[in-house]
């Protein structure tokens, strides 16, 4: 939990005033899949997926601590969420993230994920961007 309170604390102050419409959408009590990501005893590292298809996982609340950034543990823990997703039998991961975050938007294009037309709720939505990835190896 601590990540994620630490997570929500970034994203207010980067988001300031639209922070109050992102929270609706970030709330944990529809997450079934999260991944942590340890160094030593310390959780340094999480994200997290909830199905929103019958085929399509959406990933949520990728954090990692300011401290252990720049050492490619965001891509270790995207990529086990998608592999996870492809075992569950997933053929395409979307997710949104905001246009003030850049290292975010940087990590999905860098892993293979391709921009989109904004998915509902955040079709209109001048600070967000949306990107998917096509699962191989699913059926």
């Amino acid at each position: 939990m601590k990540l994620v309170e630490l997570l929500d604390a970034d994203l207010a102050e980067r988001d300031g005033e639209d922070n109050a419409f992102y929270s609706l959408y970030n709330g944990l009590e529809h997450i079934r899949h999260s991944v942590l990501c340890y160094e030593e005893s310390e959780a340094v590292a999480c994200g997290a997926m909830k199905q929103v298809a019958p085929r399509t996982m959406e990933v949520k609340r990728m954090y990692v601590l300011p401290g252990h950034r720049g050492a490619g543990i965001a891509t270790i823990v995207l990529k086990e969420l998608e592999n996870w997703a492809s075992d569950l039998k997933m053929t395409r991961i979307i997710l949104e993230t905001g246009k003030r975050q850049p290292e975010a938007i940087g990590l999905y294009e860098k892993n293979g994920y391709v921009r989109i037309e904004n998915f509902e709720p955040y079709v209109g939505i001048e600070n967000s961007v949306c990107f998917e990835k096509r699962l191989m190896g699913s059926v």
